[in-house]
């Protein structure tokens, strides 16, 4: 009988490995269709098949940020177990900082594409968007991710400290710099100081999610990811839905979403041009 227990918890163990929780999947699956929808909605604005839809106030806003804060949140609580799956099969004085730094690095490269793509696109730019943020975020999360109650109250700081920033824009200036014998006049940007949060009075960004305050919803999620699956267990037990056909859908969209997000708006684009919808 007790040999029986202890193969029952390791299948348990090995059914909820800190890495495949199928709601996390399954939440981020859903995240990306909602991305899809907005974005689409985007595109039809711009290319004015439907001019009058606002998307930047009222229910499409709202709807923007759930998309947003949701893939933030699961960005933080994806951390938190994968930082506990690498200490539990590593040990726990290996050295792990290097993975996330790669992924960081990664994912930021991926950001600076997007940069390059849009900005030669002529709609507008992006300076600091999502993906800038999450690459920057996994490597500056990091040292938190011991943390439990810790970073929920750096959230709330993080909140605090974006909704003041909100108040006032810095719209460049001139700073003379001299260096022994050596003087001139340095131009500091105001698009340079985008990614803390603080823009020109006009910034159109099309894709614009700085560290202050959307680093604190990433912590946020680390939070979560410590409190809720603490010791690689849900906190509440859940039905074990993830092989029913339409969570499978929503995982695979989820255990994927970098690709789709790279690739999307491309597509979008191809299928409204081919159903005659927009002229490219």
């Amino acid at each position: 009988m007790a040999t029986t227990t202890v193969t029952l918890e390791r299948k348990q163990e090995t059914i909820l490995a800190p890495s495949r929780f199928w709601e996390v999947d399954a939440m981020r699956g859903v995240a990306i269709i909602t991305m899809i929808v907005y974005h689409t909605l985007w595109d039809l604005w711009y290319w004015r098949v439907l001019p009058d839809i606002v998307l930047w106030d009222g229910f499409w806003k709202y709807w923007q940020r759930f998309t947003a804060g949701t893939f933030l949140i699961l960005v933080g609580v994806s951390m938190t177990l994968a930082y506990r799956r690498e200490r539990s099969r590593r040990g726990p004085d290996a050295p792990l900082f290097p993975k996330f730094l790669r992924r960081g690095l990664k994912i930021f490269g991926f950001g600076m594409l997007i940069s390059l793509v849009v900005g030669l696109s002529g709609v507008g730019y992006v300076d600091f968007g999502i993906l800038h943020l999450i690459g920057a975020s996994t490597i500056l999360a990091y040292p938190f991710l011991r943390f439990t109650w810790f970073n929920l109250g750096l959230w709330v700081v993080f909140s605090a400290i974006g909704r003041w920033f909100l108040t006032f824009h810095f719209d460049g200036r001139w700073v003379p710099v001299i260096l022994g014998s050596y003087a001139t006049i340095f131009f500091i940007d105001g698009r340079w100081l985008a990614p803390l949060g603080i823009t020109p009075t006009f910034y159109p960004a099309v894709d614009y999610f700085p560290l202050i305050p959307w680093f604190g919803v990433i912590l946020l999620g680390v939070w979560f990811g410590n409190w809720f699956y603490a010791n690689n267990r849900r906190l509440l037990p859940l039905p074990e839905w993830g092989d029913f056909p339409p969570i499978r859908g929503l995982r695979f969209l989820g255990r994927h979403s970098l690709l789709i997000y790279l690739i999307h708006q491309p597509v979008i684009l191809l299928i409204l041009f081919l159903l005659g919808i927009v002229r490219l």
